[in-house]
């Protein structure tokens, strides 16, 4: 567990913060696009994403978009308005319920899952709206946790023109987000999609990011076997299996569509 607590480890934050930075303005530079669109959920992600985009392209080419629901907390709302307040950034709030309403109306019941996706696509289509009309790129939150399990919405969350964060992991990003001085509040907030009331991601997914990480750190940057990143890390079989599996399951998340090739 030590040695892979080491590898997570970042060892220099400036030099992290600065290349993720570079990678934006530079993708923004050759996009030919004037600014950025980004969501803010007043959690962790989006907050360390924004600060890095202030930082790369400037406040005043950013727009925030917060996005609430019913199941959303107002707490979440203000730390979104807030944070980038106090960056110099543009946040703009709609309420999406009456957006939620009226799909309702004209679909079949269904269950949370279901009904969260669709929300999470109701979301990511309000952010490309917004970045259409100002000839900007919409900028993503997801982390490399989330991608490499899953856990995010096909076309929803998942749905973006670049991911400043895809290359850190949950727990990296915490750390970074300590170091960028993102508010207290924001950096330990239990990790959750706010997609209906209660959700948390922990109990989703059964594990905490502190264990899931360690393990895909094993899995995947190590390539070590399952049963022998069980033994390194000191955890159960069953939860290394069990993230080996979210790893398969997401796996068409993490790719283009499939072309049917005509020779």
């Amino acid at each position: 567990m030590k040695q892979a607590q080491a590898g997570l480890a970042i060892k220099d934050f400036a030099k992290v913060s600065s290349k993720i930075q570079r990678f934006i303005s530079g993708y923004l530079k050759s996009s030919g696009a004037r600014g950025l669109v980004i969501g803010l959920s007043g959690g962790l992600d989006s907050a360390v994403a924004l600060q890095l985009c202030a930082n790369a392209a400037g406040q005043k080419k950013i727009l925030g978009l917060a996005l609430p629901s019913s199941s959303t907390p107002q707490d979440d709302v203000s730390d979104a308005v807030n944070h980038a307040s106090s960056l110099g950034v543009e946040c703009k709030v709609i309420a999406i319920d009456p957006l939620i309403e009226n799909y309702a109306k004209l679909l079949p019941e269904a269950d949370n899952k279901t009904r969260g996706n669709l929300v999470a696509r109701m979301r990511m289509g309000i952010l490309y709206y917004f970045a259409a009309s100002r000839n900007s790129l919409v900028v993503g939150t997801s982390d490399r946790s989330e991608l490499m399990i899953g856990y995010f919405t096909k076309y929803g969350d998942g749905g973006s023109d670049l991911m400043p964060l895809a290359g850190l992991y949950k727990t990296q990003v915490r750390e970074l987000a300590r170091h960028l001085g993102v508010p207290a509040q924001i950096i330990n907030k239990k990790s959750s999609p706010r997609l209906w009331p209660g959700q948390l991601a922990e109990d989703e997914l059964g594990l905490s990011y502190d264990t899931i990480d360690p393990i895909l750190y094993c899995l995947v940057d190590k390539k070590m076997k399952p049963a022998r990143a069980a033994k390194a890390l000191a955890v159960s079989p069953a939860s290394v299996r069990k993230v080996e599996a979210m790893i398969k399951a997401g796996a068409h998340k993490r790719i283009m569509p499939p072309v049917a090739r005509i020779d």
